[in-house]
């Protein structure tokens, strides 16, 4: 009996445990535990991107660049340039640079016959500014600002001037005659990341004249950096870059 009065306890015992209410956390716990927190992306690239951005270091880098546009227009043109970039990186946002280049000329006027001849160096500093925001791609657009100068002189000759009444020539050739001159940029530029550290670009440029300083001959007909003295010009690069 005793047995049996045993099992019938040990019965009893596990119906009750069945039909008592299970044990809960409570609410507040639950949601406490569930609830998602922290910004969320609609995608791993959104993201990717975001994380990008925030991990970048004040000071990013710097990169070097050569201008190939100029160039080409120096051999094939009456003008053109040699010119090579630096630039510092801030934040993928801010690019402090520093360009330099020389500029030359070799030019005769097909209905004057005068002939213009120059070759000399020309400096800008700005700030561009990057408007990407995905900046683990690499790829940049861009707009930026420029203040330019140089100093430099040129030499012009053409056909001898006849004197009207006694008939005699007078030659009409000028060497080192002085000038300079300064002017600002306004840019607008896209540059694609090719590979690793190398990347290719180019800027569209507008220009407008603050000084030029003229001599008795006049305005001197081009200006090393800015081109054909205008009041204002366009022009453009294309630029081979080096990331370092």
């Amino acid at each position: 009996m005793s047995k049996i009065s045993k099992y019938i306890f040990a019965l009893l015992l596990a119906n009750v445990g069945l039909l008592l209410p299970a044990q809960t956390l409570p609410q507040d716990t639950v949601r406490e535990e569930t609830r998602v927190r922290g910004i969320q992306y609609e995608s791993r690239e959104e993201a990717a991107r975001a994380m990008s951005q925030k991990e970048q270091p004040l000071f990013a880098g710097f990169s070097i660049s050569g201008d190939l546009c100029g160039a080409i227009m120096a051999a094939v043109s009456p003008y053109g340039q040699y010119e090579a970039a630096a630039r510092a990186n801030f934040k993928n946002r801010f690019f402090p640079t520093f360009e330099m280049g020389w500029g030359v000329s070799d030019h005769t006027d097909e209905t004057t016959r005068l002939h213009y001849k120059t070759n000399a160096p020309y400096f800008r500093i700005g700030c561009d500014y990057n408007f990407a925001n995905d900046a683990s791609s690499g790829n940049r657009i861009f707009g930026g600002l420029r203040y330019a100068f140089t100093s430099f002189s040129y030499d012009l000759d053409g056909p001898a001037v006849t004197d009207p009444v006694w008939g005699t020539q007078t030659p009409f050739r000028f060497n080192g005659v002085s000038s300079g001159a300064q002017w600002g940029e306004v840019l607008f530029g896209l540059e694609a990341k090719v590979w690793g550290f190398f990347h290719l670009g180019w800027t569209f440029r507008y220009r407008f004249r603050f000084h030029v300083k003229n001599s008795s001959l006049g305005t001197p007909w081009y200006i090393p950096g800015y081109g054909k003295s205008e009041g204002h010009s366009i022009g453009g690069t294309f630029n081979i870059v080096f990331d370092i």
